[in-house]
Protein backbone atom coordinates (compact mmCIF):
# COMPACT_ATOMS: atom_id res chain seq x y z
CA UNK A 1 0.00 0.00 0.00
CA UNK A 2 1.33 3.38 -0.92
CA UNK A 3 2.18 6.34 0.98
CA UNK A 4 0.01 8.46 -1.05
CA UNK A 5 -3.10 5.67 -0.21
CA UNK A 6 -2.38 5.78 3.37
CA UNK A 7 -1.63 10.27 3.48
CA UNK A 8 -5.12 10.20 1.51
CA UNK A 9 -6.77 8.17 3.99
CA UNK A 10 -5.76 9.83 6.88
CA UNK A 11 -6.99 13.00 5.94
CA UNK A 12 -10.16 11.48 4.78
CA UNK A 13 -10.44 9.99 8.57
CA UNK A 14 -9.24 13.24 10.28
CA UNK A 15 -11.83 15.46 8.18
CA UNK A 16 -14.19 12.85 9.74
CA UNK A 17 -13.12 13.28 12.82
CA UNK A 18 -13.77 17.17 13.15
CA UNK A 19 -17.05 16.86 11.62
CA UNK A 20 -18.34 14.13 13.79
CA UNK A 21 -16.45 14.19 17.13
CA UNK A 22 -18.42 16.15 19.74
CA UNK A 23 -16.66 18.67 21.06
CA UNK A 24 -18.18 18.32 24.26
CA UNK A 25 -18.27 14.97 24.51
CA UNK A 26 -16.30 14.44 27.98
CA UNK A 27 -18.11 16.86 29.36
CA UNK A 28 -21.68 15.38 28.70
CA UNK A 29 -20.93 11.82 29.38
CA UNK A 30 -18.81 12.83 33.00
CA UNK A 31 -21.65 12.10 35.52
CA UNK A 32 -24.08 10.44 32.58
CA UNK A 33 -26.58 8.40 33.60
CA UNK A 34 -26.62 4.76 32.03
CA UNK A 35 -29.32 5.57 29.89
CA UNK A 36 -27.45 8.65 28.62
CA UNK A 37 -24.55 6.76 28.06
CA UNK A 38 -25.78 3.81 26.32
CA UNK A 39 -27.96 6.47 24.02
CA UNK A 40 -24.43 7.95 23.33
CA UNK A 41 -22.81 4.73 22.37
CA UNK A 42 -25.06 3.79 20.51
CA UNK A 43 -25.26 7.04 18.72
CA UNK A 44 -21.45 6.54 18.43
CA UNK A 45 -21.56 3.84 17.07
CA UNK A 46 -23.92 4.06 14.64
CA UNK A 47 -21.78 6.86 13.39
CA UNK A 48 -18.53 4.96 13.42
CA UNK A 49 -20.59 2.28 11.05
CA UNK A 50 -21.85 4.67 8.70
CA UNK A 51 -18.60 5.63 7.98
CA UNK A 52 -17.10 2.55 7.76
CA UNK A 53 -14.86 2.93 10.76
CA UNK A 54 -16.75 0.54 12.95
CA UNK A 55 -15.52 -3.00 12.03
CA UNK A 56 -12.60 -2.15 10.33
CA UNK A 57 -10.95 -5.23 11.06
CA UNK A 58 -13.40 -7.71 10.10
CA UNK A 59 -13.41 -8.89 6.12
CA UNK A 60 -14.67 -6.66 3.85
CA UNK A 61 -17.87 -8.81 2.89
CA UNK A 62 -18.94 -8.40 6.51
CA UNK A 63 -18.67 -4.73 6.71
CA UNK A 64 -14.55 -4.16 7.28
CA UNK A 65 -11.58 -4.81 5.16
CA UNK A 66 -8.93 -2.34 6.18
CA UNK A 67 -5.37 -3.52 5.90
CA UNK A 68 -3.26 -3.08 8.86
CA UNK A 69 -1.83 -0.08 7.69
CA UNK A 70 -5.46 1.59 7.24
CA UNK A 71 -6.15 0.13 10.97
CA UNK A 72 -3.38 2.22 12.06
CA UNK A 73 -4.00 5.24 10.68
CA UNK A 74 -7.49 4.82 11.99
CA UNK A 75 -6.80 4.08 15.85
CA UNK A 76 -4.23 7.32 15.04
CA UNK A 77 -6.25 9.54 13.96
CA UNK A 78 -9.09 8.82 16.66
CA UNK A 79 -7.17 8.87 19.41
CA UNK A 80 -5.74 12.25 18.19
CA UNK A 81 -8.74 13.49 17.59
CA UNK A 82 -9.76 12.61 21.49
CA UNK A 83 -12.94 10.27 20.28
CA UNK A 84 -15.01 8.40 21.95
CA UNK A 85 -14.61 4.91 22.53
CA UNK A 86 -17.30 2.13 21.29
CA UNK A 87 -17.14 0.60 24.67
CA UNK A 88 -20.80 -1.32 24.92
CA UNK A 89 -20.17 -2.96 21.70
CA UNK A 90 -16.41 -3.83 22.54
CA UNK A 91 -17.44 -7.72 23.17
CA UNK A 92 -19.91 -7.74 20.03
CA UNK A 93 -17.44 -6.16 17.58
CA UNK A 94 -14.20 -8.23 18.98
CA UNK A 95 -14.68 -11.12 21.12
CA UNK A 96 -18.03 -12.29 19.33
CA UNK A 97 -17.22 -10.86 16.18
CA UNK A 98 -13.71 -13.02 16.12
CA UNK A 99 -15.73 -16.60 17.65
CA UNK A 100 -17.97 -15.96 14.52
CA UNK A 101 -15.87 -15.24 11.68
CA UNK A 102 -13.41 -18.40 12.91
CA UNK A 103 -15.47 -20.76 14.10
CA UNK A 104 -19.29 -20.07 13.73
CA UNK A 105 -21.65 -21.93 10.82
CA UNK A 106 -22.36 -19.76 7.56
CA UNK A 107 -26.02 -19.57 9.66
CA UNK A 108 -24.97 -18.15 12.75
CA UNK A 109 -22.60 -15.99 10.95
CA UNK A 110 -25.48 -14.30 8.64
CA UNK A 111 -27.90 -14.31 12.03
CA UNK A 112 -25.61 -12.00 13.93
CA UNK A 113 -22.26 -10.04 12.37
CA UNK A 114 -24.89 -8.12 10.25
CA UNK A 115 -26.56 -7.42 13.84
CA UNK A 116 -23.85 -6.69 15.59
CA UNK A 117 -23.39 -3.60 13.30
CA UNK A 118 -26.96 -2.65 13.62
CA UNK A 119 -26.23 -2.47 17.37
CA UNK A 120 -26.62 -6.03 18.84
CA UNK A 121 -24.85 -6.31 21.94
CA UNK A 122 -22.84 -9.15 23.43
CA UNK A 123 -21.56 -9.75 26.79
CA UNK A 124 -18.89 -13.15 27.48
CA UNK A 125 -19.82 -15.50 30.02
CA UNK A 126 -16.80 -17.33 30.55
CA UNK A 127 -15.42 -16.39 34.61
CA UNK A 128 -16.62 -18.10 37.42
CA UNK A 129 -16.35 -17.68 41.51
CA UNK A 130 -14.15 -20.57 41.33
CA UNK A 131 -12.51 -20.45 38.10
CA UNK A 132 -10.98 -16.91 36.93
CA UNK A 133 -7.13 -17.30 35.88
CA UNK A 134 -7.68 -21.02 35.74
CA UNK A 135 -10.61 -20.81 33.75
CA UNK A 136 -10.59 -24.45 32.02
CA UNK A 137 -11.95 -25.32 36.17
CA UNK A 138 -15.41 -24.19 35.42
CA UNK A 139 -18.50 -25.51 36.79
CA UNK A 140 -21.70 -23.87 34.93
CA UNK A 141 -23.02 -27.28 33.18
CA UNK A 142 -24.74 -27.59 29.97
CA UNK A 143 -27.05 -31.35 29.91
CA UNK A 144 -27.92 -32.24 26.24
CA UNK A 145 -32.31 -32.50 25.92
CA UNK A 146 -32.66 -33.33 22.40
CA UNK A 147 -31.73 -30.26 20.62
CA UNK A 148 -31.06 -28.24 23.36
CA UNK A 149 -28.74 -27.75 25.76
CA UNK A 150 -30.23 -26.86 29.33
CA UNK A 151 -27.96 -24.39 31.12
CA UNK A 152 -27.29 -24.09 34.99
CA UNK A 153 -24.51 -22.29 37.19
CA UNK A 154 -22.66 -18.87 37.50
CA UNK A 155 -20.99 -16.47 35.46
CA UNK A 156 -19.24 -13.50 37.23
CA UNK A 157 -17.38 -10.40 35.84
CA UNK A 158 -19.67 -10.42 32.85
CA UNK A 159 -18.76 -6.91 31.54
CA UNK A 160 -21.82 -4.87 29.93
CA UNK A 161 -24.38 -8.01 30.52
CA UNK A 162 -27.04 -5.70 31.76
CA UNK A 163 -27.41 -4.37 28.59
CA UNK A 164 -26.75 -7.94 26.43
CA UNK A 165 -28.67 -9.41 24.25
CA UNK A 166 -26.47 -12.43 23.48
CA UNK A 167 -23.80 -13.82 25.63
CA UNK A 168 -20.56 -16.06 24.88
CA UNK A 169 -20.98 -18.79 27.18
CA UNK A 170 -18.46 -21.68 27.73
CA UNK A 171 -20.49 -24.45 29.81
CA UNK A 172 -19.10 -27.86 30.70
CA UNK A 173 -20.84 -30.80 28.63
CA UNK A 174 -18.91 -33.85 29.56
CA UNK A 175 -18.47 -33.84 33.31
CA UNK A 176 -15.86 -36.89 33.16
CA UNK A 177 -13.57 -35.37 30.74
CA UNK A 178 -10.40 -33.75 31.70
CA UNK A 179 -11.66 -30.45 32.91
CA UNK A 180 -10.14 -28.81 29.22
CA UNK A 181 -11.99 -31.33 27.05
CA UNK A 182 -15.33 -31.67 28.48
CA UNK A 183 -16.38 -27.99 27.50
CA UNK A 184 -18.46 -26.83 24.66
CA UNK A 185 -19.12 -22.83 23.88
CA UNK A 186 -22.86 -21.44 22.87
CA UNK A 187 -24.21 -18.78 22.34
CA UNK A 188 -27.06 -17.75 24.46
CA UNK A 189 -30.09 -15.67 24.34
CA UNK A 190 -30.15 -12.88 27.06
CA UNK A 191 -33.70 -12.79 27.02
CA UNK A 192 -34.30 -16.63 27.84
CA UNK A 193 -36.00 -17.76 30.73
CA UNK A 194 -34.16 -18.73 33.71
CA UNK A 195 -31.68 -15.95 33.41
CA UNK A 196 -30.95 -13.63 36.31
CA UNK A 197 -28.22 -10.59 35.93
CA UNK A 198 -26.98 -8.73 38.99
CA UNK A 199 -24.29 -5.96 38.38
CA UNK A 200 -21.94 -5.17 40.75
CA UNK A 201 -20.39 -1.78 41.80
CA UNK A 202 -17.14 -2.07 41.45
CA UNK A 203 -14.03 0.67 42.82
CA UNK A 204 -14.89 3.47 40.78
CA UNK A 205 -18.88 3.55 41.36
CA UNK A 206 -19.43 1.99 38.44
CA UNK A 207 -21.58 -1.40 37.59
CA UNK A 208 -20.27 -2.30 34.50
CA UNK A 209 -19.59 -5.95 35.73
CA UNK A 210 -22.02 -8.71 36.27
CA UNK A 211 -22.85 -11.24 37.70
CA UNK A 212 -24.82 -14.07 35.61
CA UNK A 213 -26.95 -16.82 37.25
CA UNK A 214 -28.34 -19.49 34.57
CA UNK A 215 -31.29 -21.64 36.04
CA UNK A 216 -32.52 -24.52 33.58
CA UNK A 217 -32.01 -22.01 30.69
CA UNK A 218 -32.74 -24.13 26.86
CA UNK A 219 -29.85 -23.09 24.71
CA UNK A 220 -30.70 -24.86 20.98
CA UNK A 221 -28.04 -26.86 20.21
CA UNK A 222 -27.71 -25.24 16.66
CA UNK A 223 -26.27 -22.15 18.59
CA UNK A 224 -23.09 -24.20 19.57
CA UNK A 225 -20.25 -22.80 17.72
CA UNK A 226 -17.58 -25.87 16.91
CA UNK A 227 -18.02 -29.68 18.34
CA UNK A 228 -19.27 -30.60 21.47
CA UNK A 229 -16.93 -30.63 23.91
CA UNK A 230 -14.24 -28.29 21.46
CA UNK A 231 -15.33 -24.97 23.55
CA UNK A 232 -11.66 -24.92 25.27
CA UNK A 233 -9.75 -25.03 21.80
CA UNK A 234 -12.46 -22.42 20.44
CA UNK A 235 -12.11 -19.93 22.93
CA UNK A 236 -8.47 -19.96 22.46
CA UNK A 237 -8.57 -19.15 18.78
CA UNK A 238 -10.60 -16.72 18.67
CA UNK A 239 -9.30 -14.59 22.01
CA UNK A 240 -5.82 -14.80 19.92
CA UNK A 241 -6.96 -13.46 17.22
CA UNK A 242 -9.73 -10.73 18.96
CA UNK A 243 -6.37 -9.76 21.44
CA UNK A 244 -4.33 -8.45 18.16
CA UNK A 245 -6.86 -6.34 16.30
CA UNK A 246 -8.03 -5.18 20.76
CA UNK A 247 -4.41 -4.01 20.97
CA UNK A 248 -3.81 -2.01 17.79
CA UNK A 249 -6.74 0.74 19.18
CA UNK A 250 -5.38 0.34 22.41
CA UNK A 251 -1.86 1.29 22.04
CA UNK A 252 -2.87 3.98 20.42
CA UNK A 253 -5.41 5.34 23.18
CA UNK A 254 -2.50 5.01 25.70
CA UNK A 255 -0.17 7.17 23.48
CA UNK A 256 -2.68 9.92 23.85
CA UNK A 257 -2.96 9.81 27.73
CA UNK A 258 0.79 9.57 27.54
CA UNK A 259 0.71 13.12 25.77
CA UNK A 260 -2.00 14.33 28.99
CA UNK A 261 0.25 13.38 31.63
CA UNK A 262 3.38 15.02 30.22
CA UNK A 263 0.97 18.11 29.93
CA UNK A 264 -0.56 17.58 33.22
CA UNK A 265 2.94 17.38 34.42
CA UNK A 266 4.33 20.65 32.75
CA UNK A 267 1.08 22.14 34.57
CA UNK A 268 2.20 21.09 37.59
CA UNK A 269 5.15 22.31 38.01
CA UNK A 270 4.64 25.63 36.46
CA UNK A 271 1.79 26.31 38.74
CA UNK A 272 4.19 25.59 41.64
CA UNK A 273 2.25 22.44 42.96
CA UNK A 274 4.80 19.85 42.62
CA UNK A 275 5.71 18.25 45.78
CA UNK A 276 9.53 18.74 44.93
CA UNK A 277 10.71 21.05 42.74
CA UNK A 278 14.40 20.94 42.66
CA UNK A 279 16.74 20.27 39.66
CA UNK A 280 17.34 16.68 40.87
CA UNK A 281 13.71 15.80 40.41
CA UNK A 282 12.63 17.30 37.25
CA UNK A 283 15.32 15.50 35.61
CA UNK A 284 14.52 12.49 37.71
CA UNK A 285 10.75 12.94 36.13
CA UNK A 286 11.89 14.00 32.63
CA UNK A 287 13.98 10.97 32.67
CA UNK A 288 10.70 9.21 33.83
CA UNK A 289 8.62 10.33 30.94
CA UNK A 290 10.85 9.01 28.54
CA UNK A 291 11.29 5.55 29.20
CA UNK A 292 7.39 5.53 29.08
CA UNK A 293 7.41 6.95 25.79
CA UNK A 294 10.19 4.41 24.60
CA UNK A 295 7.83 1.58 25.99
CA UNK A 296 4.65 3.18 24.30
CA UNK A 297 6.12 2.95 20.59
CA UNK A 298 7.38 -0.26 21.84
CA UNK A 299 3.66 -1.44 22.27
CA UNK A 300 2.81 0.12 19.18
CA UNK A 301 5.04 -1.58 17.18
CA UNK A 302 4.23 -4.96 18.92
CA UNK A 303 0.79 -4.33 18.44
CA UNK A 304 0.82 -4.27 14.29
CA UNK A 305 3.01 -7.10 14.16
CA UNK A 306 0.95 -9.04 15.93
CA UNK A 307 -1.96 -7.84 13.58
CA UNK A 308 0.16 -8.43 10.65
CA UNK A 309 0.98 -11.76 11.64
CA UNK A 310 -2.66 -13.04 12.34
CA UNK A 311 -3.54 -11.91 8.52
CA UNK A 312 -0.59 -13.62 7.34
CA UNK A 313 -1.66 -16.49 9.40
CA UNK A 314 2.22 -16.77 10.60
CA UNK A 315 1.01 -16.02 14.48
CA UNK A 316 2.51 -18.36 17.23
CA UNK A 317 0.54 -18.95 20.30
CA UNK A 318 1.90 -16.98 22.77
CA UNK A 319 1.79 -14.10 20.93
CA UNK A 320 -1.30 -12.63 22.22
CA UNK A 321 -0.15 -13.68 25.97
CA UNK A 322 2.91 -11.30 25.22
CA UNK A 323 1.04 -8.29 24.07
CA UNK A 324 -1.58 -8.67 27.01
CA UNK A 325 0.84 -8.65 29.50
CA UNK A 326 3.18 -5.63 28.25
CA UNK A 327 -0.16 -3.57 27.53
CA UNK A 328 -1.76 -4.32 31.05
CA UNK A 329 1.27 -3.58 32.86
CA UNK A 330 2.57 -0.53 31.09
CA UNK A 331 -1.02 1.00 31.63
CA UNK A 332 -0.84 0.08 34.98
CA UNK A 333 2.97 1.61 35.24
CA UNK A 334 1.75 4.76 33.59
CA UNK A 335 -1.33 5.97 35.54
CA UNK A 336 0.68 4.71 38.91
CA UNK A 337 3.29 7.49 38.04
CA UNK A 338 0.90 9.93 36.95
CA UNK A 339 -0.92 9.59 40.46
CA UNK A 340 2.10 10.08 42.22
CA UNK A 341 3.82 12.89 40.73
CA UNK A 342 0.50 14.78 39.93
CA UNK A 343 -0.03 14.43 43.71
CA UNK A 344 -2.79 16.18 45.27
CA UNK A 345 -5.02 17.47 42.05
CA UNK A 346 -4.82 13.75 41.01
CA UNK A 347 -6.48 12.80 43.75
CA UNK A 348 -9.67 15.08 43.20
CA UNK A 349 -10.57 13.25 40.14
CA UNK A 350 -13.92 11.24 41.84
CA UNK A 351 -15.58 11.33 38.02
CA UNK A 352 -14.42 9.82 34.31
CA UNK A 353 -16.18 10.64 31.21
CA UNK A 354 -18.08 7.07 30.59
CA UNK A 355 -17.52 7.08 27.12
CA UNK A 356 -13.68 6.91 27.86
CA UNK A 357 -11.71 3.97 28.33
CA UNK A 358 -8.40 2.92 30.79
CA UNK A 359 -6.94 6.02 29.60
CA UNK A 360 -9.52 9.38 30.52
CA UNK A 361 -6.73 11.59 32.11
CA UNK A 362 -9.00 11.05 35.46
CA UNK A 363 -5.60 9.40 36.84
CA UNK A 364 -6.71 7.73 40.17
CA UNK A 365 -9.46 6.36 38.37
CA UNK A 366 -7.84 5.34 35.99
CA UNK A 367 -5.01 3.74 38.01
CA UNK A 368 -7.44 1.56 39.57
CA UNK A 369 -9.61 0.89 36.48
CA UNK A 370 -6.28 -0.77 35.27
CA UNK A 371 -6.45 -3.52 37.36
CA UNK A 372 -8.86 -5.21 35.07
CA UNK A 373 -6.25 -5.44 32.74
CA UNK A 374 -3.96 -7.46 35.16
CA UNK A 375 -6.48 -9.78 36.73
CA UNK A 376 -9.08 -10.66 34.14
CA UNK A 377 -8.57 -12.07 30.61
CA UNK A 378 -5.34 -14.26 32.28
CA UNK A 379 -3.65 -12.60 35.37
CA UNK A 380 0.07 -11.47 34.55
CA UNK A 381 1.29 -14.69 36.57
CA UNK A 382 -0.62 -16.94 34.10
CA UNK A 383 0.57 -14.81 31.06
CA UNK A 384 4.02 -15.46 32.30
CA UNK A 385 3.63 -19.26 32.66
CA UNK A 386 2.25 -19.43 29.21
CA UNK A 387 5.11 -17.30 27.63
CA UNK A 388 7.59 -19.60 29.50
CA UNK A 389 6.27 -22.80 29.10
CA UNK A 390 4.93 -22.56 25.43
CA UNK A 391 6.78 -20.14 24.14
CA UNK A 392 10.25 -20.70 25.61
CA UNK A 393 9.80 -24.53 26.17
CA UNK A 394 10.72 -23.90 30.21
CA UNK A 395 8.67 -27.20 32.15
CA UNK A 396 5.78 -26.87 33.81
CA UNK A 397 5.92 -25.78 37.18
CA UNK A 398 4.95 -28.97 39.48
CA UNK A 399 1.58 -29.18 40.89
CA UNK A 400 1.23 -28.77 44.47
CA UNK A 401 1.23 -31.67 46.57
CA UNK A 402 -1.90 -32.22 49.16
Amino acid sequence: MTESHLDARREEIRAWCRATVPADWRTTQTGASEAEYVAFQRWWAEELRQAGYLAPHWPAEWGGGMSVQEQAVLFQELAAADAPRARLGFVSLHHAAATLLVAGTPEQQQRHLPAILEGEIWCQGFSEPEAGSDLASLKTRAERDGEHYVVTGQKLWATGAAEADWCLLLARTDPSASKQQGISFLLVDMTSDGIDIRPIRNANGESEFCEIFFDAVRVPVANRVGAENDGWAVAQRTLGAERGMTMLELAERLSNAFRWLVDDCRTTYLQGDAVDGTVAHLSAVADRLVELEIELEALRRMSRGLVARIESETSGPVDPAILKLYYSELLQRLNDFAVEIIGSPAQGMDRKPLSSGWESGAWVLDFIGSWEWTIPGGASEIMRSIIGERGLGLPREPKASR
